[in-house]
């Protein structure tokens, strides 16, 4: 048996504009009207990251706990290094 997808989320405790990000971001995905959440995806590795308004993140795509919790890690330093403002380092949890 092999791990094909390790589900992980997060918070980072503070609001998060989703419509800054999609400013700052061309490679994102965001329709309010459809879905409440952002959706942030990485090549290297290949995952997703819903990003919601909240504060709350989910990383879907990972093999292994590590690469999930270092994939949050790489999404909140880049959203840092353009500009917005992340107060806290995220909680990651596994959910399975």
């Amino acid at each position: 048996m092999s791990i094909e997808n390790i589900v992980a989320s997060a918070s980072v405790n503070q609001n998060i504009d989703l419509n800054m990000i999609t400013k700052l971001f061309t490679d994102v995905e965001y329709h309010p009207d459809q879905f409440p959440g952002l959706v942030f995806r990485l090549t290297q590795p290949k995952t997703a990251t819903l990003i919601f308004t909240s504060g709350k993140m989910v990383c879907t795509g990972s093999k292994s706990e590590k690469i999930a919790r270092n994939v949050i890690k790489t999404v909140i330093s880049k959203l840092r290094k353009s500009g917005m403002t992340i107060k806290y380092d995220a909680k990651v949890k596994i959910q399975n």
